[in-house]
């Protein structure tokens, strides 16, 4: 899963061989002059079997084969490392960064830490926030707008770890120093003044009605010991004017929402193309929804002149297709729209909506049982189907007009046949990785792209023997895009969707005890298939257990089917990398995961 970058190798370069020459004496990573902020690091190679492998004159344990992967601690800075066996050796500078503010020495504001620091916009009424890092005991305050907005000294906060911890077991927040950090919020109200409470200040700013109101740059002030220094903010500050907030379309096929201006939160449903919002707010290139979503700007368009857009909806249609149920939920104006799959239910929300609803048709279905609807708030109205079966085979939503079309699949139609029990079915495997990029290394520098392919063609071989129609992502080692892998899957519409890849862990890692099987999903969908492949594995082939994860990855996220991926275990253990690249070994996963592939459907029926 993650990438090993680079390969520090003494005696040769190997890229997709298995088996190194017996003299070789590797280390795949890290590469020198490599940087973390980890606490510690894992060191991933192999060597001939006669000798020690010594790391900084310690020895480590190696596998049979001679493959090694100690964790070794590290302090601030560089951290130098002779990696020995025999006579031959490999020098390693990692180099640790502090995720600590740098606070300066002296009459100045840390380096790019003036907040906000790009161009923001608000609603009358809401908090505008600043913060910036400067020497202790220092006075701090903002200048906007001809008024001063105290910025103070804040307490010790916990710190959040990265989402990657979760695979660790580190994911505990810990305490964080703000020393040298300064806070401090103020309100734009309309149409009087900015209110007073804890750094909030007052004033008499008013946005003129029906135009924006431009507070400019903020200027930051910091004095200390008699001095002071005065420095404008990078970021451009404005007020919304209610009445004329502008409206947005969006332009890409399906709009990334998030709930906050930013890649780091989390994904909410996409939007259909054609979706229009009123914006809200604004940061940097990111625009804040009406109904409380971000997306960015590049995803859309203005429409000058429009109007907030609101609709109100009757009741709905049905269209019955061969494999799938539509249904047409006729709009005024395309609208925002929030799913949630339960376990016998599929939620719609429609935003910006008004019920006007007195009779609902619903058509006999193979999948829908019931629908439900209610006004759960004002502007919100919220479908619920109630299906006949608890796997869910897969959806898609998209705008025709200002119609929502929302397709529910049905279930696929099995064969009843014992020796072709996968009849009639269209798996989708995804070989993880390709070309350009290479996903995790083994000790001997293998690469993961090539075992994915190596294992999908098996897996491939054994569910045509079972009757399955077999897609494959690719056939070769090419580069392949995440959005084109998506729109494969959302083209061919398999039953089900299994990405294969063979995992590695987070600098901080410990590369030398994690191993085992593990099954990622996102969609509840998708949720019991992985479950059962993982126990299935775990259970026949007698493997080790990493888990099952909900993780929001480009190959979890088609929602046209199932889709899971599947991590068969870690190229970054050395026990384990054995197993990965034996032949025989791959044989037996594969055949094993068509054989509880043909099991899971045949408990769903």
């Amino acid at each position: 899963m993650k990438k090993l970058l680079g390969l520090v190798i003494l005696s040769c370069i190997v890229t997709s061989s298995v088996a190194l020459a017996e003299s070789s004496f590797v280390v795949v990573f890290p590469r020198t002059n490599y940087q973390t902020s980890a606490e510690k690091i894992f060191f991933l190679g192999t060597a001939p079997l006669d000798g020690q492998v010594l790391i900084n004159g310690k020895p480590v344990t190696r596998s049979q084969a001679g493959h090694f992967s100690p964790s070794l601690p590290l302090q601030l800075g560089d951290n130098l490392f002779t990696v020995r066996h025999q006579n031959q050796e490999i020098k390693i500078k990692v180099i640790r960064l502090t995720t600590q503010p740098e606070i300066p020495q002296g009459l100045a504001f840390a380096k790019d830490s003036l907040r906000p620091a790009t161009d923001i916009a608000r609603l009358p009424g809401e908090l505008i926030c600043f913060s910036a890092i400067a020497p202790s005991n220092a006075s701090v305050s903002v200048n906007l707008a001809n008024q001063i907005v105290v910025l103070s000294p804040q307490p010790t906060q916990a710190k959040l770890p990265n989402n990657l911890a979760a695979l660790t077991g580190r994911n505990q927040p810990a305490n964080q120093s703000t020393v040298g950090r300064y806070e401090g919020c103020t309100v734009v109200q309309q149409p009087s003044s900015f209110n007073y409470g804890n750094n909030i200040i007052s004033g008499a700013i008013t946005p003129d009605s029906g135009k924006n109101f431009d507070l400019g740059k903020p200027e930051f002030r910091l004095t200390l010991n008699g001095k002071t220094i005065t420095q404008p903010g990078s970021g451009n500050l404005q007020i919304l004017s209610p009445a004329q907030l502008p409206v947005v379309e969006v332009t890409a096929d399906s709009g990334v929402a998030r709930t906050g201006p930013g890649t780091d939160y989390s994904r909410l449903t996409p939007l259909p193309k054609g979706t229009r919002a009123t914006v809200t707010g604004k940061e940097g290139e990111w625009l804040r929804l009406d109904y409380g979503a971000w997306i960015n700007n590049k995803e859309t368009q203005v429409l000058q002149g429009a109007i907030p857009p609101r609709t109100k909806i009757r009741s709905v249609g049905y269209r019955q297709l061969p494999n799938a149920t539509e249904i047409i939920f006729p709009l005024e104006v395309p609208v925002p729209v929030s799913v949630q799959q339960g376990n016998r239910t599929f939620t719609i929300t429609l935003h910006n909506t008004t019920a006007q609803t007195d009779i609902v048709r619903t058509d006999d279905s193979p999948l829908i049982s019931r629908l439900d609807w209610q006004q759960v708030a004002p502007g919100q109205v919220q479908y619920t189907f109630n299906l006949k079966k608890s796997q869910q085979w897969g959806y898609k939503m998209n705008y025709e007009g200002t119609s929502l079309v929302l397709a529910l699949r049905h279930p696929p139609v099995i064969g009843h046949r014992k020796q072709k029990p996968l009849g009639g079915i269209k798996i989708l495997l995804d070989p993880g990785h390709g070309g350009k990029e290479s996903g995790a290394s083994g000790p001997t520098g293998y690469l993961e792209k090539d075992v994915n392919l190596v294992v999908s063609k098996l897996l491939r071989a054994e569910l045509v023997k079972r009757g399955a129609t077999v897609v494959l992502t690719r056939e070769d080692d090419k580069d392949l895009s995440l959005a084109e892998r998506q729109a494969i899957i959302s083209q061919e519409e398999p039953a089900i969707a299994l990405s294969i890849h063979h995992n590695s862990l987070p600098d901080d890692g410990d590369a030398q005890k994690t191993k085992g099987f593990s099954a990622f999903w996102y969609h509840p969908q998708a949720h019991d298939l992985s479950v059962f492949l993982h126990n299935y594995i775990v259970k026949k082939l007698n493997r080790p257990s990493y888990g099952v994860l909900w993780d929001n990855l480009a190959l979890t996220r088609p929602a046209a089917a199932p889709s899971v991926l599947l991590e068969l275990g870690f190229m970054s253990n050395p026990d384990e990398f054995e197993w990965i690249v034996n032949p025989e070994e791959q044989k037996k996963m594969a055949k094993t995961l068509a054989e509880g592939i043909t099991e899971w459907f045949k408990s769903v029926k």
